[in-house]
């Protein structure tokens, strides 16, 4: 035989059914603000979803156009290479590279016979705004040169700054660079001579490299 179990559902004492209603009286006050918040931030969050869903996605922004020395320093940059030409009738060899990560061109002259001038530098770079050239003079002295680039593209003019060292052998007082084509340009420079008379010079290079 199954041994029977006899289940008796006795009543709660009147104090123990008291006591659970005082527990859980201050939860059924707390509910309904409970439900209110919970109720505001859903809202909120529609809100701003809303909003963010109407907000217009915005562009990036366009890149700062280039300063006229800028477009001055890039246009120096495509005569990079090896030269050769004549100026006041000396044959001469140019090399013309761009130098410290970019930011200078270094140009180098040299005449064909290795006699003076020879090894003449002169080293562009930006400063701020403004296209700068120093020129390393075999006399001995650095003239300054601010470059200047004309409406067309086709002519970089350089005007004196100031000179540092002795003037005594001479000094650059200004060049110009004109661009004829990818293979040809040409250069102009004023010597202020020993005595201060100053001499034009003039040669067409031509690409070799």
């Amino acid at each position: 035989m199954q041994p029977t179990v006899n289940v008796r559902h006795t009543n709660l004492p009147s104090s123990v059914d008291g006591e659970m209603s005082r527990l859980f009286k201050p939860l059924s006050r707390i509910t309904p603000i409970l439900s209110a918040m919970v109720l505001m931030c859903m809202l909120v969050s529609a809100a701003r979803a809303q909003s963010n869903a109407q907000t217009p996605v915005s562009k990036p922004a366009s890149p700062a156009p280039q300063s006229d020395a800028r477009k001055a320093f890039e246009k120096m940059k495509t005569i990079t290479g090896s030269w050769q030409g004549a100026i006041m009738d000396i044959s001469m060899d140019f090399t013309i590279r761009a130098a410290s990560s970019g930011t200078a061109i270094l140009h180098e002259g040299n005449t064909a016979g290795g006699g003076p001038p020879n090894h003449e530098i002169t080293m562009f770079y930006l400063d701020g705004d403004r296209l700068l050239a120093t020129h390393y003079c075999d006399a001995g002295n650095r003239s300054r040169l601010e470059g200047k680039m004309s409406p067309d593209g086709k002519t970089i003019e350089f005007s004196f700054i100031d000179v540092t060292g002795s003037t005594r052998g001479g000094y650059l007082r200004g060049m110009m660079f004109t661009m004829i084509d990818a293979n040809r340009h040409v250069i102009e420079a004023t010597f202020i001579m020993p005595d201060g008379k100053p001499i034009q010079v003039r040669g067409e290079l031509q690409r070799t490299k």
